[in-house]
């Protein structure tokens, strides 16, 4: 595989092509067009030449092959999830740029069909990256069949494995306390609550600021639009006190906005509404989104680096590496005004 059959499959110039993989943040080209280059580039495994002729001549120390390949396992959730989907981006880019490709990616959903499970098995990979927090059975299967394993997320994992997290915990009370700052009292939690970091520092947020502890005002749910719409119908169909809604990420935000304008709730007037992650929609939507940034693509960019160090000098000591967040402020939050104000 080329750039000019990259090129040509992509439907653009071998010049795009090629900024666009060697020159990563040129902004060459709009993001579908670098959506559809990196798809190519990984189902291909397409290698830049100068570094398959190093590899060729690492070939002994290689096992035979000119290409070393990294695995993905999405834990939790798909690759087409805006939050996942950059960080594949970092790991990809960074990957690329050591000699490495990214295949073999597989979700938590694929792993249960007995076929692919034994796939992975008689795949070798030179290391994998695991995004999103595995339970205790995939952890297992993870260690019986991977060598070298990283983990990237959000959520810290008591696991043996190097990880590369930004603290969701810190980000939520920063959150919360953002909204309390604004004369919010009544805050609500729109997420998921089970061994769910973002939750526990949005319930030690409340109790911190000496906000109402009200139970009424967490809301289980999937974190997805359309979790987020309907845990918004349904807290704000019932309880009417709340003036703002903390979201475990931006879809959940994106959906509860949705909601709110359909029953008629102003924002940031009314209800102010604030996010995690800082997904590239969350600044279209209508107000837009406040939300806390999370460096995804450097999460990927650093996982890539730390499995690539694992793999080529043979450390084994564990690290745990944290990146900063910071706090986005838009449209979709303000000081609660007197119309909102409900004590």
């Amino acid at each position: 595989m080329t750039m000019k059959e990259i090129a040509a499959l992509a439907g653009v110039s071998v010049s795009t092509v090629s900024r666009v993989i060697n020159h990563p943040d040129s902004k060459a080209a709009s993001k579908e067009v670098e959506n559809r280059i990196w798809q190519i580039v990984r189902q291909t495994g397409y290698v830049p030449d100068s570094n398959a002729r190093n590899l060729k001549l690492r070939k002994a120390d290689i096992s035979g092959t000119a290409s070393r390949t990294i695995g993905c396992i999405l834990a939790r959730t798909q690759a087409s999830d805006p939050f996942f989907s950059r960080i594949m981006r970092g790991i990809e880019k960074e990957a690329l740029r050591h000699g490495y490709t990214v295949r073999y990616i597989y979700s938590y959903q694929d792993i249960q069909d007995p076929g692919i499970r034994r796939q992975i098995r008689e795949t070798k990979v030179e290391g994998v990256v695991i995004l999103g927090r595995p339970d205790s059975k995939m952890r297992t299967f993870l260690k019986e069949n991977y060598n070298r394993s990283i983990y990237t997320g959000l959520n810290n994992i008591e696991a043996e494995f190097d990880q590369v997290i930004c603290n969701a915990y810190l980000a939520s009370k920063t959150a919360v306390s953002y909204l309390a700052e604004l004369g919010h009292k009544h805050i609500a939690y729109l997420g998921e609550r089970k061994n769910e970091i973002r939750y526990r520092g949005y319930w030690d947020a409340v109790s911190q600021l000496a906000l109402p502890l009200d139970r009424n005002l967490i809301i289980d749910t999937p974190l997805s639009i359309e979790g987020g719409y309907q845990a918004t119908r349904k807290l704000l169909s019932s309880i009417h006190s709340v003036t703002a809604l903390f979201c475990a990420n931006d879809l959940t935000a994106i959906g509860a906005i949705k909601a709110a304008k359909e029953i008629d709730r102003k924002i940031p007037e009314e209800l102010s509404v604030i996010g995690i992650d800082d997904i590239e929609t969350g600044q279209y939507t209508t107000p837009m989104l406040t939300t806390i940034h999370v460096p995804m693509e450097d999460l990927g960019t650093m996982a890539a680096k730390l499995l690539i160090d694992r793999i080529e000098t043979g450390r084994r000591i564990p690290m745990k590496v944290e990146l900063p967040f910071r706090l986005i402020r838009r449209e979709s939050c303000a000081v609660l005004s007197e119309i909102g104000r409900v004590e």
